[in-house]
């Protein structure tokens, strides 16, 4: 290889950058960061820089040779390339380091391209041959890589003294970490429950200790209305790492690829009136699977906090003290309506928007009628389709205008996506042979759709 990669420790060290332009103000900021004692050369600086560095830091003055004694570490990044490769020669014959903007032969260290989750770092370095190519790879990894996963070096800092001592093997203390950090631990710690972390890690190691079976935890997720580009990082993380996936009915089959392979799938589908597993349970199996140590995910169409009883389930979690997390997900009535060109306000049109369920326990769509009449408001209704000719005469009678702009979305999000549009009056006999899962959207943004209308799926108007 070229270069070592190496980390250099740079706090508090006397550092220089020669250059006042754009090029120089990315170098400064760097060194900033790595809360180096900074000083700039330059005749003249850009705004940007005058701003990051107070006056005795901004020596507006042409470079000399002389300017370097005393420094650690110097960049040339002026847009000069003969004034830098004189302030490369000059730094190299005092054994100052020096990294020279675009001149690798000039380098005696090279500044990668960074992802940043400190304390872990990840630095990508192409030697200076494409740069560019370093940033593309450093784009995928900080789309991979949880923003706060940091976190999970501190926590394994703080129990790293204990779990050496109390677990001596070395292969079985690699275990320990590899268990925990990609288990409830360090589920716990991403997503900002760090004392239920620390509790759960001194859990774990005394489990360890006494060979029991380590607490596994429950990931609530969310699979958003059907494209598996609309999940979030997190729900695609612990998909391919759960050891069991507990999922729903709405789940669509392009999701359940993403599954890691050797998973466990168990499907726990509602229809109505058609339960696979009723729903307590679903609630049991669930805390069965993470006493067994199980990396749990109970995944749930759209968001499982609207309309999918995400509450019941964690609560009886919460009741036997197993570790659990929720991950939204985008809900059917945002994903479905953007899709269908439908926008659920508009300034013009609809200054609130509300969501309902077209049925209740009793499957009746025994609804507050009169609240769901309001002036320029959107009504979205999930599970409506069995009880719409039911829905549209009841609010037609509280006094809906029969001529109510209103929209039907079956399979919303996927490519056999279908859009039925009418009015409340004639929207049963236009969707008569839909079948679930729909959206059904009320209000006067449908008519919107004929100018936003972008996605294509299998449309019928």
């Amino acid at each position: 290889m070229d270069f070592l990669p190496i980390y250099l420790d740079i706090r508090h060290k006397p550092c220089l950058v020669v250059g006042g332009g754009g090029v120089a103000l990315r170098k400064i900021e760097l060194l900033l960061r790595a809360n180096a004692d900074l000083t700039v050369i330059a005749p003249r600086f850009i705004p940007a820089i005058q701003e990051k560095l107070p006056p005795d830091r901004r020596l507006e003055k042409t470079f000399s040779v002389a300017d370097l004694d005393g420094f650690f570490l110097v960049i040339a990044a002026t847009d000069s390339r003969e004034t830098n490769q004189t302030i490369a020669r000059a730094a190299q014959s005092r054994g100052i380091l020096v990294n020279t903007v675009d001149q690798p032969d000039a380098c005696d260290f090279i500044m990668p391209a960074i992802v940043d989750r400190s304390p872990v770092l990840v630095a990508i370095s192409s030697g200076g041959k494409a740069p560019v190519l370093a940033r593309l790879l450093r784009a995928r990894l900080e789309s991979l890589i949880p923003a706060n996963f940091g976190r999970l070096a501190e926590l394994a800092g703080q129990f790293r003294h204990q779990v050496k001592q109390k677990i001596t093997r070395p292969d079985l203390r690699r275990h320990f970490w590899e268990r925990t950090l990609q288990g409830a631990g360090g589920e716990l710690m991403l997503s900002g429950q760090e004392e239920a972390a620390q509790k759960y890690m001194t859990r774990a190691l005394k489990d360890a200790s006494e060979n029991n079976i380590a607490m596994g935890y429950v990931a609530l997720v969310g699979a958003g209305p059907g494209d598996p580009d609309l999940l979030t990082f997190r729900a695609l993380r612990l998909l391919q790492e759960a050891d069991v996936v507990v999922y729903d009915r709405l789940v669509t089959p392009a999701i359940l690829n993403l599954i890691r392979r050797d998973a466990e799938k168990i499907y726990a589908g509602k229809a109505r009136s058609r339960h696979t597993l009723p729903q307590e349970k679903i609630n049991h199996l669930l805390a069965r699977l993470a006493k067994e140590g199980k990396r749990v995910v109970r995944l749930k169409g759209g968001d499982p906090f609207i309309f999918g009883r995400g509450g019941e389930e964690i609560e009886t979690l919460a009741e036997q003290g197993i570790p659990f997390l929720v991950v939204p997900g985008i809900t059917a009535a945002s994903g479905c309506a953007a899709y269908a060109g439908i926008p659920l306000t508009h300034r013009d049109y609809a200054q609130s928007c509300l969501f309902v369920t077209g049925h209740r326990k009793n499957d009746r769509p025994n609804l507050d009628w009169e609240k769901l009449i309001v002036p320029r408001q959107t009504l979205v209704i999930y599970m409506g389709m069995v009880g719409l000719e039911e829905i549209c005469h009841a609010l037609i009678a509280h006094g809906m205008s029969p001529e109510m702009p209103a929209a039907l979305v079956q399979q919303g999000t996927t490519p056999e996506q279908k859009v039925i549009v009418g009015t409340v009056a004639t929207l049963p006999g236009q969707a008569k042979d839909a079948h679930p899962p729909t959206l059904i959207i009320i209000g006067k943004v449908v008519t919107l759709r004929s100018k936003l209308e972008w996605f294509q799926g299998k449309t019928r108007e």
